[in-house]
């Protein structure tokens, strides 16, 4: 149960939001939503591990405070079960029987991984535990300036962490901002079985806004993670067919579910930022349905007042990193988020679903409508 729900980052508290959704009857809603496990049959052929019921499952992403871990912390690397949108409405369950995720010292494992967080110029390490997994990893972070030895990239560094062995990296929180951290040891298809994740480093004297966000977005080609659950299905990097779309590792309607989705929880007057990170492989247009937002960071630079244009779509490419702030002074409703690819707003062939999430302003909570929402999104209260 977590503390905070929404999307990670600084959001309304559980008892906030019980609070104003209430009189909306979530409670009539529950066990309304079928979920699926799956199982998955041990499959030898060619030596590959298959998936099994034994596997753990991912949780939601852990916002990380390094200053609350004396600025270390160990990443294990867990295979584990995926349910992107483990209900049965808009075209589910769907599964990724098997990912690689990362998990914080004893925390649960996440697609994506642990955000972690850090004020500028702390030193700290990352410990990669790879102790538990048959392959090699590396962990490599964008945006800081680290020595040579600790960029994370097994060629030109010499070092690899290898199955059963750990390896500590040591940085200086240097550049400030939102930056994208991911395994580069075969990079292609270990970011698409899920190794990769979000840091943030605040700058010095930085002034949280009321609601602050993480939002992660990837599309994925599942044959891979299917194929490693012993499907009779090929993964081909020059012909990959994506037909999965991911905000923090949910599709719609499991992105509304405010426990283990992200919504984006406001009051009316917040003041909102939302940290965008592509850790796909395609572009991925951000819409936001009746606001408008200035983009108030790129890349971890901050973008200077005179240039920060008013606007309601942007952009993001491949690895890239925005950071947008809006004021939730809209008529207080469902207002939603969405690339504008707008194929990727799909589950399938089946339109809605993919990469779609919303702004929830808290009166719009206690109504029918945003019960029958959560019953979409397998949400229990």
């Amino acid at each position: 149960m977590t503390s905070e729900i929404g999307a990670p980052g600084d959001g309304i508290g559980r008892r906030r939001f019980l609070a104003a959704s209430g009189a909306a009857g979530l409670s009539a809603v529950a066990g309304c939503v079928t979920t699926s496990r799956p199982s998955v049959s041990e499959v030898a052929a060619d030596g590959r591990r298959a998936a099994t019921s034994d596997l753990p499952t991912t949780g939601r992403p852990e916002v990380v405070d390094l200053a609350e871990r004396d600025y270390e912390v160990t990443l294990k690397t867990v295979e584990a079960v995926h349910h992107v949108h483990p209900g049965e409405s808009m075209n589910g369950p769907i599964t990724l029987p098997v990912v690689w995720a990362w998990q914080a010292d004893d925390g649960t494992p996440s697609v994506p991984g642990p955000i972690l967080r850090v004020e500028e110029g702390a030193e700290f390490t990352v410990t990669l535990d790879n102790t538990g997994m048959d392959m090699p990893h590396t962990f490599h972070v964008h945006g800081i300036q680290k020595t040579w030895e600790n960029d994370g990239v097994p060629t030109t560094t010499g070092i690899t962490v290898g199955p059963g062995e750990t390896h500590t990296y040591e940085f200086t929180a240097n550049t400030p901002g939102t930056h994208l951290y991911h395994c580069h040891y075969q990079t292609p298809m270990h970011m698409e079985m899920g190794m990769y994740g979000t840091m943030r480093v605040e700058p010095e004297g930085y002034e949280r806004a009321d609601r602050e966000y993480f939002m992660t977005i990837r599309e994925w080609d599942s044959r891979l993670s299917r194929q490693y659950g012993g499907e009779d299905v090929s993964y081909d990097l020059t012909d990959r067919r994506m037909d999965t779309f991911t905000i923090n590792g949910k599709s719609a309607p499991a992105s509304f579910n405010p426990e283990t989705g992200s919504p984006v929880i406001v009051e009316p007057g917040d003041t909102v930022r939302i940290h965008w990170v592509n850790a796909g492989f395609h572009s991925h247009p951000m819409h936001l349905h009746n606001h408008r937002f200035r983009v108030v960071e790129k890349d971890g630079s901050p973008i200077p007042e005179a240039m920060q244009l008013t606007e309601d779509v942007v952009n993001v490419a491949p690895a890239e990193r925005y950071t947008i702030e809006f004021e939730a002074n809209a008529d207080p409703g469902i207002y939603l988020i969405h690339c504008h690819k707008v194929n990727h707003v799909r589950n399938g062939s089946s339109y809605p679903g993919g990469m779609l999430s919303a702004v929830v302003y808290t009166p719009a909570m206690d109504t029918e409508l945003f019960g029958q929402i959560m019953d979409y999104a397998g949400y229990e209260g």
